[in-house]
């Protein structure tokens, strides 16, 4: 398997799986809190470890952020209760109970947590945080979101997910700005249908899993380690495609998502916002598309008779999933014609 568990971190593991239910299930703003909180307690244990200080600090950096974000909403929910009930004072509570939940997922202007904590996790973690621990805001966002204080958010999103990469030689801090990036396409997505926000969730959870998986493989965690790497031809075409479809290369399967989000903003007249975000899409392709160079075209002499071959049946399924992102060349003409 490609992650060994032991018991201890399993029970874990089934805690921060059934906390997400408790609080997508609640029919209170309180048992939504719970559910938070039984969340966190149960992350930290999966991400901290003593044998690392890199964990530890990150497991300790979590969980003051969350804390705080979770404070932020539940003294918003019972103020909520407390107050004499008024469209000015809605406003204000719907934008407090917004900033927490953006808190808890690392979003703009509570981003900057995110890619340090990033840094110090493995790639499994760092696979949690980027798509399970997105779940619960997401949806308690839905429930009561402020549609002007999101708009200024998703944009921003878009431009500090993209302007933040830069510069970034590490791959774990580079797919936390990836993730940032998105984040404002799944508010968007959001706003638009919970529908479309799932269908969005679901393939980019897919194409980010297929993408930790072979670091994982390659135990590759910055941008450097992949000019020394004679890798099989098959990996390299793996990081090639998952890299493509998730900057939304047409006619890639990433591009569906986006297309469509795209088109719905057009035909309300947002074209501002349509165009900060295929923009910023452009330079998140710049960012995948160095990767892609630096493994096809550099490597290193000194370590030329080196050649890494993984005997792991896994990577057959990955390689399948692969080409799976091609389908979006046939749904592409399905949906033209």
């Amino acid at each position: 398997m490609m992650f060994m568990f032991n018991s201890n971190k399993m029970f874990f593991f089934f805690m921060l799986f059934f906390s997400t239910f408790i609080s997508i299930s609640s029919n209170s703003w309180l048992g939504c809190w719970i559910g938070l909180e039984i969340n966190l307690l149960s992350f930290i244990p999966l991400i901290s470890n003593p044998n690392n200080l890199m964990n530890s600090e990150a497991s300790l950096k979590y969980f003051l952020t969350q804390s705080i974000a979770s404070i932020n909403f539940l003294f918003s929910i019972l103020l909520k209760n407390l107050m004499l009930k008024n469209f000015f004072i809605d406003n204000i509570f719907s934008i407090l109970i917004n900033s927490s939940m953006l808190m808890k997922m690392g979003s703009f202007p509570f981003h900057f947590w995110f890619p340090n904590i990033m840094e110090g996790l493995s790639w499994m973690n760092c696979l949690i945080l980027m798509t399970w621990q997105k779940i619960t805001p997401m949806i308690l966002l839905s429930y009561y979101f402020n549609k002007k204080f999101l708009l200024i958010i998703m944009i921003f999103n878009a431009i500090v997910g993209a302007i933040g990469g830069f510069n970034q030689t590490s791959l774990r801090k580079l797919m936390a700005f990836s993730s940032i990036n998105n984040l404002g396409w799944m508010i968007a997505a959001l706003m638009i249908s919970e529908n479309l926000w799932m269908m969005y969730f679901f393939l980019y959870s897919f194409l980010i899993s297929i993408i930790c998986f072979l670091f994982y493989m390659l135990n590759t965690f910055y941008i450097n380690q992949l000019f020394n790497f004679n890798m099989n031809f098959s990996i390299k075409i793996s990081i090639i495609l998952n890299f493509l479809s998730l900057g939304g290369l047409p006619p890639f399967l990433g591009f569906f998502p986006k297309w469509m989000i795209i088109n719905y903003l057009l035909l309300n007249k947002f074209y501002l916002i349509s165009f900060i975000f295929i923009m910023m899409s452009l330079i998140m392709l710049f960012f995948y598309i160095r990767i892609i160079y630096s493994s096809l075209m550099f490597f290193s002499f000194k370590l030329k008779w080196f050649k890494i071959f993984i005997k792991n049946n896994s990577l057959i399924i990955i390689n399948f999933l692969n080409f799976i992102s091609l389908l979006g060349m046939i749904l592409s003409t399905l949906f033209f014609f």
